[in-house]
């Protein structure tokens, strides 16, 4: 065993128990009491506390520091981390979802590939109870993005559309954005040559190129933002088109992380809202507790009427009672 290999495994003791004695240590290592303790000035150098006690019951304990040391996990340990901090990264926590994308993709590159296989059917299923974009299919599509977004490297990919159809797409990542429990990669397309955002569920089969790329600067300062105001743009079955009788401002308020608000005058707004059911266009206007028109398409003018019919019928007392 290496020099280098031992110190490893000397820390991943320490960090398995509490307390080690000193012939402990050295018996679960096959050194010496002198080499044990060069080992332990080893890691001190490195940066881990390693406290040392005296006397009868003496031995070695890890402290904590006034930094963060690398750490060193098991399998089981890394899984659970991953998974932990998927659910930051598609959440709403204090913790920023950046952190939680940028640690993954730390821990995951230099997981085995069975090991990564393992937490990304383990994500699968943990994500599957009722929290819509919560599940990621699998987490090295995400790792390969966020590290091509730290190095400004261009990544291909296959991509998903709404209805269902794939292309082969070669952008330059910019950020990766969590978005009402969605992970979205904004990234400039040179293409059509314009800014793009991407849903991360929909990405599979990522390459990174090699090839570096300049960095731009976003048309917005807030990404987050920037993601919100394409989310009523996106690809998708229907784009509801509505006037909205409130300054755009307060509707803005209420519908921006699922439409794009655009002011007509001071008390009114047109609201763009791309859904895949019109029900859910209809709940999001009449939530609202405006006054609205719908002009199209013709099928969410025929929704409203549905809905409006529907909502009078149970605003009418029952004639059977």
């Amino acid at each position: 065993m290496t020099t280098s290999t031992r110190i490893l495994e000397l820390l991943s003791l320490l960090q398995a128990r509490r307390h080690w004695t000193g012939p402990e240590l050295a018996g679960r290592l096959g050194v010496s009491p002198r080499t044990l303790r060069r080992d332990i000035g080893g890691l001190r150098e490195l940066g881990y506390p390693v406290l040392t006690t005296r006397g009868t019951g003496g031995g070695y304990q890890l402290g904590s520091g006034g930094a963060l040391p690398p750490l060193v996990l098991t399998e089981e340990e890394a899984a659970a981390t991953v998974l932990g901090l998927k659910d930051v990264a598609t959440g709403t926590y204090a913790v920023p979802a950046d952190a939680a994308v940028s640690a993954i993709a730390k821990i995951v590159q230099v997981l085995p590939a069975r090991l990564r296989g393992r937490i990304s059917s383990l994500a699968g299923v943990a994500g599957g109870f009722g929290q819509p974009g919560a599940a990621l299919a699998d987490v090295t599509v995400l790792t390969t993005i966020a590290l091509a977004c730290r190095d400004l490297d261009a990544v291909e990919f296959h991509y998903r559309s709404t209805h269902g159809e794939g292309t082969r797409r070669v952008v330059q990542p910019h950020r990766i954005v969590t978005v009402e429990k969605r992970l979205y990669l904004i990234a400039w397309d040179s293409s059509p040559c314009d800014w793009r955002v991407f849903r991360i569920d929909r990405v599979s089969a990522p390459r990174r190129t090699g090839k570096r790329f300049a960095p731009r600067r976003l048309p917005v300062e807030d990404p987050m933002e920037f993601v919100r105001s394409r989310l009523g743009s996106l690809p998708a079955k229907y784009r509801v088109h509505a006037t909205v009788q409130a300054p755009a401002e307060r509707v803005r308020e209420e519908i921006a992380h699922y439409g794009v608000v655009e002011a007509s005058d001071a008390g009114s707004c047109e609201v763009f809202i791309a859904a895949e059911q019109l029900d859910w266009a209809m709940f999001c206007l009449c939530s609202l507790g405006m006054d609205f028109t719908v002009h199209g398409p013709e099928d969410a003018v025929g929704q409203v009427k549905i809905w409006a019919d529907r909502l009078r019928r149970s605003a009418t007392p029952g004639t059977g009672r």
